[in-house]
């Protein structure tokens, strides 16, 4: 024979949200604990670790490994104007500082007008030189006038 309980259905589902209650409870101390912790120092082999003090001076760092040491990014430097390499002075990998001679080039544009520049000037100065001969000819050639006139006087 069955016997009715009627609050069996409300106990259970107290006793659910207690227990539930209590869960989340214990989740938020834990998550809470866990927040307040400080990082762990990263942990090393000591054999892997040079043990010494600590000295003031230069650090020197050399590094050695087998193989060609290769450019992550090359450059390139865009002239801006045309040229031809004829002698490279420094190769890569040089030490270079602030007006070192890495390369010498050569562009027959820029020589033939550096010429052309050059003989331009040169006949701009003998130009000069010509003028300046006539304007003193043509001042002698007045002083002489002035003169004649003088003693015609």
């Amino acid at each position: 024979m069955d016997i009715a309980r009627p609050n069996i259905a409300k106990e259970k589902r107290r006793k659910r949200i207690i227990y539930a209650a209590i869960a989340v409870v214990v989740l938020a101390g834990i998550t809470y604990g866990l927040a307040k912790l400080k990082p762990a120092a990263p942990t090393v082999e000591k054999n892997l670790v040079w043990m010494d003090v600590v000295k003031r001076g230069p650090m020197v760092r050399q590094v050695r490994g087998l193989g060609t040491l290769v450019p992550e990014e090359i450059r390139w430097i865009a002239a801006r104007t045309q040229g031809r390499v004829d002698k490279i002075i420094l190769r890569p990998g040089a030490p270079v500082e602030p007006g070192t001679l890495i390369l010498e080039l050569t562009n027959p544009d820029v020589v033939s007008a550096a010429a052309n520049a050059k003989s331009q000037l040169l006949a701009a100065e003998a130009q000069l030189a010509n003028q300046r001969v006539q304007l003193e000819s043509q001042l002698l050639q007045a002083e002489s006038t002035a003169a004649g006139a003088k003693s015609n006087y």
